[in-house]
């Protein structure tokens, strides 16, 4: 198994923060987690260089209901990030959202490659590996 280099979390809950770290760490899929509470702080770690480099995780975890910038606020700012920002990155969303209209959004996005209700489980982060990180999990 090659292990994702970098796997960024954003959700204000910290509880699902905690939770959803946990369950990459039992599985062992990721170098490192990063944890971002809203859409602002995450965009700021995206285009802030790290030993001269963006961080560029491979896997963002992204909620849609956030104070500051919320998971759609965040989506129109990331299109706008240059590649060297954003590129080769897999965007999950992870919601409590049961609105129709939120799950057909997030399939219009072509960079969201999977609408999830919260809690994130283990079949179903497995699975999401297995589709997107192929021959990785």
């Amino acid at each position: 198994m090659t292990k994702l280099r970098r796997v960024l979390l954003v959700d204000d809950y910290e509880a699902d923060n905690f939770l959803n770290k946990m369950l990459l760490d039992n599985i062992g899929c990721a170098e490192q987690v990063d944890i971002a509470l809203d859409g602002a702080q995450a965009l700021r770690y995206l285009s802030t260089p790290i030993d001269g480099d963006y961080p560029r995780p491979e896997l963002i975890c992204l909620d849609i209901n956030m104070p500051v910038m919320n998971g759609w606020e965040f989506l129109d700012a990331y299109a706008e990030l240059p590649p060297e920002q954003s590129g080769g990155v897999v965007l999950m969303m992870l919601t409590t959202s049961k609105n129709p209209d939120d799950a057909k959004r997030a399939q219009a996005q072509p960079c969201v490659k999977e609408y999830t209700n919260k809690p994130l489980t283990q079949p179903v982060l497995e699975a999401f590996l297995q589709e997107h990180f192929p021959g990785r999990f």
